[in-house]
Parts: C-alpha cells; sequence; structure tokens
C-alpha cells in the first residue's frame, strides 16, 4: 500500500514532498510493506505447527504473465478463469483444469485487470487507457479515461465501468467502447493506493470512494441513488485524516457492508443506504461475507469475525499477526487468507481457528482469494494462477 496525491498542477512538487513524507509516516507504522527491510519494526509472526483439519491441496497452476500487484484479480465467469498481469498479458482458462483457452498482449503495461462477463474482458493501464477484448483474446476497442486507473474495471449490464485516479467513475458502452456516463466526487488531499474494487448487483454499481464514502450508481443512467459514510476522517493532519474504503464493499441478504483504513467497517441496509451497525476498524485490505459472519484482517494482520445482522465480535485471531494478509474469502466451512510468502491460510469461519495452510509460489499474494465450486483461486505478485482444492 502506498498513498495517492490527487492534486495536480502548481503546487505539484510541495505536495510531492508532503507525499513522499506521509508514504514514509504510513511504513514507520506498519499498515503497508511491513517486510520492506532486513529488521521490520512489526515483524511477522512465525508460521505455527497445527492439526491441520481440513483437507486442502494443489489443483493445478498455470503463469499469466508477470508483474503482479493488488489492481490484479481473478474473474470467473461459468466455467471459465479471465486474469491478467502488469507486463501485458490477459489470458482466458478453463475453470477445472487450468488449461489456456486464449492468451492475449495488451501490448502496453498494466495497471489493473480484469473485468470480465465472458463476452468482454477488460483492462486498463498506468495512463488511464481502458483495452477491451472479444472472447477470442482480440482486441476489441480502446478508450481513454481521465486519469490512472489501479482498481480493476467492472464488466456487466453491457458497460465496462472504471475508477480513475482523479475520483471519477466513468462507463463505456462495451461493444462499442463509446463513453455513456461519468460520475465524480470531491477527494482528499491524500488516498490510498490500497486493494479496491467494484461492485455491480441490482442494477446498482457499489464503490467506495476516498473520504470514507460509499455510494450506489444506477448502471443505466450513472445517476447516484444513495450516498452513504463508512467512516468519517477525523485527526489534526492530512495522514491522520485518511480513512479511505479498502477492497471491495460486499453483499449478503440485505447487508451492503464495507471498510476503512484508520476508520469503521460499516454494514447499510442494501435498499436505503441506511446503517445497520459499525464498529471501529482498520484495514488495508478489505473483508470478505457469507450469510452469517462478516470478516476482516485489520492493518496488524489480526482477523476478526462479526455477526452480519448485529455486528458483534465473535472472535478474533491473532496467531497470523504482522503476515500481510489478503481480505478473506469465504469457502464452505472456512475462509481463505494469502498472505506476503504465498501461503494461503485457512481459518474456522465459527471461531477462527486454524484448519490448514498451503504454501503456494513464494510470493506475496495480494489481491483477495476467489472462491469457486471447485476450489479457491489465488494469483500471486509473480503472475502465477493456482487453484487450491479445498475438502469437507
Amino acid at each position: 500500500m502506498t498513498l495517492h496525491n490527487g492534486f495536480t498542477g502548481e503546487r505539484q512538487g510541495w505536495r510531492r514532498l508532503r507525499r513522499a513524507a506521509a508514504v514514509a509516516a504510513v511504513l514507520a507504522l506498519g499498515g503497508c510493506s511491513l517486510f520492506s527491510s532486513e529488521k521490520p519494526r512489526y515483524p511477522p509472526a512465525p508460521l505455527t505447527n497445527f492439526n491441520a483439519t481440513l483437507p486442502v491441496s494443489s489443483g493445478w497452476s498455470v503463469s499469466v504473465g508477470s508483474k503482479g500487484g493488488v489492481g490484479f484479480v481473478p474473474v470467473v465467469v461459468g466455467d471459465a478463469v479471465y486474469a491478467a498481469t502488469g507486463n501485458g498479458s490477459v489470458g482466458k482458462y478453463a475453470l477445472a483444469t487450468g488449461a489456456e483457452i486464449w492468451r492475449s498482449s495488451a501490448k502496453a503495461d498494466l495497471s489493473a485487470g480484469v473485468g470480465s462477463d465472458g463476452r468482454v474482458t477488460a483492462v486498463a493501464t498506468p495512463r488511464g487507457e481502458v483495452i477491451a477484448f472479444d472472447d477470442t483474446g482480440a482486441i476489441k476497442w480502446r478508450a481513454q479515461a481521465s486519469s490512472e486507473i489501479t482498481v480493476p474495471p467492472l464488466v456487466g449490464e453491457g458497460l465496462v465501468v472504471v475508477r480513475s485516479g482523479d475520483y471519477r467513475i466513468q462507463a463505456y458502452d462495451a461493444e462499442s467502447g463509446k463513453r455513456r456516463w461519468s460520475v465524480q466526487r470531491p477527494g482528499p488531499a491524500l488516498a490510498l493506493r490500497a486493494p479496491g474494487e467494484m461492485l455491480l448487483s441490482g442494477g446498482y454499481i457499489f464503490t467506495g470512494l476516498p473520504g470514507g464514502k460509499l455510494i450506489a450508481i444506477a448502471t443505466n443512467t450513472g445517476a447516484v441513488r444513495w450516498e452513504g459514510t463508512v467512516a468519517n476522517p477525523s485527526g489534526s493532519s492530512e495522514l491522520e485524516r485518511v480513512a479511505d474504503v479498502v477492497g471491495a464493499p460486499v453483499i449478503s441478504g440485505r447487508h451492503l457492508c464495507a471498510v476503512t483504513y484508520q476508520g469503521r467497517i460499516n454494514c447499510f441496509d442494501v435498499g436505503s443506504g441506511n446503517s445497520t451497525w459499525s464498529r471501529e476498524f482498520s484495514s488495508v485490505t478489505g473483508l470478505g461475507a457469507d450469510v452469517r459472519f462478516a470478516y476482516a484482517a485489520n492493518d496488524r494482520s489480526v482477523v476478526f469475525g462479526f455477526d452480519l445482522d448485529s455486528g458483534a465480535n465473535i472472535w478474533k485471531q491473532d496467531v497470523l499477526q504482522n503476515r500481510g494478509l489478503t481480505a478473506p474469502a469465504s469457502v464452505g466451512r472456512a475462509i481463505a487468507l494469502g498472505d506476503y510468502q504465498g501461503y494461503v491460510h485457512f481459518l474456522q469461519r465459527e471461531d477462527g481457528s486454524l484448519l490448514a495452510r498451503i504454501a503456494t509460489d513464494g510470493s506475496a499474494i495480494l489481491s483477495q482469494p476467489v472462491a469457486t465450486d471447485r476450489g479457491v483461486l489465488v494469483q500471486s505478485s509473480k503472475g502465477n494462477l493456482t487453484l487450491i482444492n479445498v475438502g469437507q
């Protein structure tokens, strides 16, 4: 995680200096790169021995490309997986076997990807270019957004939607690439460059924004249905007032939940936007949920389970502290989280106890695992895509 400055213009120089100082301060706090020095201030907890009670095994693994990062999350559509990497590689793979169906190149470095509905697959570049592929891997169209894109595009309901660094959400026609609508909200001087995703559900796009906001946008018109506050920024300095929504909002039943850095976890009624419960919390990766619980790792990789209806804290697990955990994915009786060494940890959804652990390629897993009916998908920072079989 780094910090992103949304301001440009004649004051850019001194703001860049202030941004550098802010980044250094956040790194010192340990909320970002905990493992970037030989003697980190907050050393990661060593792996402990335990009695594994959940059978897990490697299913298949393929190399998509290279240059992974937080903006790269695989997408499952039917029996296929779509994935991209920072070197411009984009591919479609069979979920059952990992067999390559097609692979293509964006012919440019990428900053985020992928979004797909099985017909159109979209990625984005650091210059804000949106590149769409058809389902043979051929480039369908290119469009220019207003600024850099680090959040994976969202594809659905005939749209390709992107969220750019100047706090604009822009929708393009999935067939032609013509811009359909644009929504912008003012942003703070400092914002996190942390994992983020948008959510499409029921004709609305839900996305968090810097400053602790969450908005619901109608897909057909771009009209904002409601805007909620996950957390209000507080503190005397710009750094202390960073309270940005991280990860993807999640929906379970009537609940729409999101979490911020240095703020709160907050659940809303998905229809009205009214808050149903909230708890003080700070995360740099996001949260997960199932029909009963919400789960999140805080900025020290301590994992918490919350009752989805009441917000009561059900359990807390600190055995993986400072291991750079991803947001959790719910799979069967477990939740799965990746870490900075490429391990995937499985915790009991009811009490947070360790159930299983499996190694991947040894590189950091930075994006949230993806639960499928065949197991758990993880994409590593080396660009490898792995399916993990999960028993009962």
